[in-house]
């Protein structure tokens, strides 16, 4: 019988592993997958450059994660954020430097007061238990769009906030409850360390790929990981845990579920959950998007003082960054397709997904982003053991009418992922904190 198996092998798994490994524990890690990484995927070309198709940056605050970058030799770099950003809106194209948009007065200052807003209220909100917030029922009844209604009147000022925001949740802000939206602002510190590069939480990006380090860690796991083992049940008994799948069936003294809820709740739970878990579970659904990728000779934009990051509200992908590699050998724009924008796309076949976004990108940066050397979109809706990006959400009513923690023990099972964390709720860095803390919650029972 083992001490602990871990179900998942995203950071979470991984990092709940090693732990536990380093403590001695017997460990078994059951991934559904062929690979280690869950919502983290690199794709490396053959002249050595890569993308990263799901999750891929660190910044301020992410301790953890720059910690296991040190730990494993994998070295860090600064998003390219130098020289003019781009503003596409209402068809008209505009540069410019810092990061305040060329936006008519009324439209910067119903911004600048709705963003202030927004911080105020999320600094209220109990982490621990957000259902417990100060007007926490009204706020889990209004969508993030109804308190975008109600506090913006400029319309140029509720488009830019729900271009922010859509790349924030990666969901249309009328299926996101404004308290979920505040628990997810406050445990990632702000809304502006969330939209920013410098001092924010898009500020560096890992040398060789984000799952460079998910693959270090596996590595030291070796036969510990059982691969394309899609877990079914789990029957939890007085004395132990039974874990079955297709052909296997395993014992052990304790189990960490480390995959998202909207994936957990499809095994079967032969020992019913505490119903308010159960049904937050039910409620949990995942974020929409598509990594868009035009990979092209060199990054040319840079040579016109542009710093490949674009805002374009009206367009399929509404925001673009600069993903060249560290040393600018190739120039690599990637474009986020979010929300109902990413439903819309993966409704169609590759070549018109191209089509779209190449000539997006080729309204914002002129005629050389029109013939990329290669095209690649990447969306994680698709993929059963994932069934989206970046993070589960949560609906208008479901936070105040199941209180209840994703994170908390049930008996034997001890619950991580991204969503179960209170600190950097959504990243690699929140992922990795929830399955250290719940490796040392097995390790306080023994």
């Amino acid at each position: 019988m083992k001490d602990c198996i871990i179900i998942g092998a995203g950071y979470a798994g991984l990092a709940a592993a090693r732990q536990l490994k380093a403590a001695g524990k017997n460990i078994l890690v059951l991934e559904a997958r062929e690979r280690v990484g869950g919502r983290i995927l690199t794709e490396y070309f053959a002249d050595g450059n890569y993308a990263d198709l799901g999750g891929q940056w660190i910044g301020p605050g992410h301790e953890r994660m720059y910690a296991l970058a040190k730990e494993y030799g994998v070295e860090t770099f600064a998003t390219h954020d130098t020289g003019r950003s781009t503003l596409l809106l209402n068809g008209k194209t505009r540069h410019y430097k810092g990061i305040i948009p060329p936006l008519p007065l009324f439209a910067l200052l119903s911004l600048d007061a709705a963003i202030r807003k927004i911080n105020r209220l999320a600094k209220k909100i109990n982490l621990n238990e957000p259902w417990q917030s100060p007007n926490a029922a009204a706020q889990d009844a209004m969508s993030l769009q109804d308190w975008m209604n109600q506090q913006m009147g400029n319309a140029t000022a509720r488009k830019m906030f729900a271009v922010a925001a859509e790349a924030i949740y990666a969901t249309d802000c009328r299926e996101i409850s404004l308290l979920h939206a505040l628990q997810y602002i406050k445990s990632n510190q702000d809304f502006e360390f969330l939209m920013n590069i410098r001092n924010g939480a898009q500020q560096h990006r890992l040398k060789g790929g984000a799952q460079t380090i998910c693959n270090k860690m596996a590595g030291q796991l070796n036969e510990s990981i059982v691969y394309n083992s899609p877990v079914t049940s789990i029957h939890q008994q007085a004395d132990h845990v039974t874990v079955k799948g297709e052909g296997f069936e395993y014992r052990t003294n304790r189990i960490i579920v480390a995959v998202p809820p909207a994936v957990a709740r499809e095994i079967h739970f032969e020992q019913p959950l505490p119903t308010a878990q159960w049904q937050l579970m039910q409620q949990s659904f995942m974020g929409s998007v598509v990594k868009c990728y035009g990979i092209y000779e060199k990054p040319f934009w840079r040579a016109k003082g542009q710093n490949g990051l674009c805002a374009a509200p009206d367009e399929i992908v509404s925001v673009i960054f600069d993903n060249s590699p560290y040393d600018g050998n190739k120039g690599i724009l990637m474009g986020f397709a979010l929300g109902n924008k990413a439903k819309q796309l993966m409704q169609l076949p590759e070549a018109e997904r191209k089509q779209q976004v190449i000539a997006a990108f080729t309204r914002m940066y002129g005629p050389e982003a029109a013939h990329p050397q290669r095209y690649i979109d990447k969306s994680f809706t698709e993929e059963p053991y994932t069934k989206g990006c970046y993070a589960g959400m949560f609906p208008v009513n479901s936070i105040t009418q199941y209180p209840a923690s994703l994170a908390a023990p049930t008996g034997r099972i001890h619950w991580a992922g991204t969503e179960t964390s209170r600190e950097y709720n959504g990243y690699m860095e929140g992922a990795v904190r929830s399955g250290e803390r719940a490796a040392a919650e097995i390790l306080a029972h023994n």
